[in-house]
């Protein structure tokens, strides 16, 4: 074996990426390579070391042995390099402004307020605010001055404004444990007809089950709105109706059998989301690093989200 070290920091962060994501293609597009570019780089390490480094199940990949050695080294350097670039912009004067945050997804609050603080304390002189209540154009609020970020599921190409991936999950339909639909893996328009749909206050066009699945289809259930995303679920389990929420939210729920999740159609109801910011203000150092730890944190901590490129 060489005792010269071919690793480069796009080894580390490829790693990174298939530790999160299990899945070549979507490390690929993670890392914004081809399958076959990561591939390579994979091979190139393994003929290095004479070890295999990942498993191939089916779509999926497991990190061997020592594939979870290489990661555990990534997870250090990738997060020293991440606090040296906060350090570099205190030096030089780039850490102090404002970070105002809008957001269109209610359930983002999850995990928003532990992200918030973590970020605190990496950037004490960033004054942080959360910009409340329901906002018909948050391009606009942008634009105005009235939020620095904007996160939601709005991808639209507008001039001046940047869309920041964060990722991709799925929505599922939710329902109390006793509900007479349990016995289905699946849920099609047809059967929202008779059940009372509970949401957040928002209109149709921004609940991605009305919007896709039931509009098309002519089903207009009856509809009842909470604020919190624990009332939608109280609700639910008190069979006052049925919601439809993401994975990502719903993990604890499920698993301590308070409510019962389901697919919403075959391929499943996905969505996307994105932080939007000013062109002018993405550069800004603190801003940077406040995606970057979002995307980390989230790809860390949540089930179920996939890359999104």
């Amino acid at each position: 074996m060489s005792l010269v070290s071919i690793l480069e920091l796009r080894h580390l962060r490829t790693l990174a990426a298939l530790h999160e994501t299990g899945s070549v293609s979507r490390a690929a597009k993670r890392v914004h390579l081809t399958q076959s570019a990561l591939s390579h780089q994979i091979k190139a390490l393994q003929n290095h070391y004479g070890l295999s480094i990942i498993q191939r199940r089916g779509q999926a990949v497991e990190l061997t042995d020592a594939g979870r050695h290489l990661v555990a080294l990534a997870g250090k350097v990738l997060e020293q390099i991440q606090s040296t670039e906060r350090d570099l912009a205190k030096i030089s004067q780039q850490a102090t402004g404002s970070l105002r945050i809008a957001l269109e997804c209610h359930t983002c609050f999850d995990w928003l307020m532990p992200l918030m603080d973590a970020y605190r304390q990496h950037w004490p002189e960033v004054e942080l605010d959360l910009v409340s209540g329901f906002h018909s154009d948050p391009v606009k609020l942008l634009e105005e001055g009235g939020a620095d970020v904007v996160i939601g599921s709005e991808h639209k190409q507008q001039r001046g404004i940047i869309d920041h991936p964060l990722f991709r999950f799925e929505i599922l339909a939710v329902l109390a444990p006793e509900h007479p639909l349990r016995a289905k893996r699946i849920l099609h328009a047809a059967d929202f007809s008779n059940e009372t749909l509970i949401t957040y206050p928002v209109p149709d066009d921004r609940i991605d089950l009305i919007l896709n699945v039931l509009k098309p289809a002519g089903i207009h259930p009856e509809r009842r709105t909470a604020e919190l995303t624990v009332a939608i679920l109280q609700l639910v389990a008190s069979r006052r109706g049925v919601a439809a929420l993401p994975s990502w939210g719903l993990k604890n729920y499920v698993d301590h059998d308070y409510v019962i999740a389901r697919r919403i159609g075959s391929q499943g109801l996905w969505s996307d989301l994105y932080a939007s910011t000013l062109t002018e203000t993405a550069s800004r150092p603190y801003l940077r690093d406040f995606l970057t730890t979002a995307r980390n944190t989230c790809f860390a901590t949540l089930d179920g989200i996939i890359p999104l490129e």
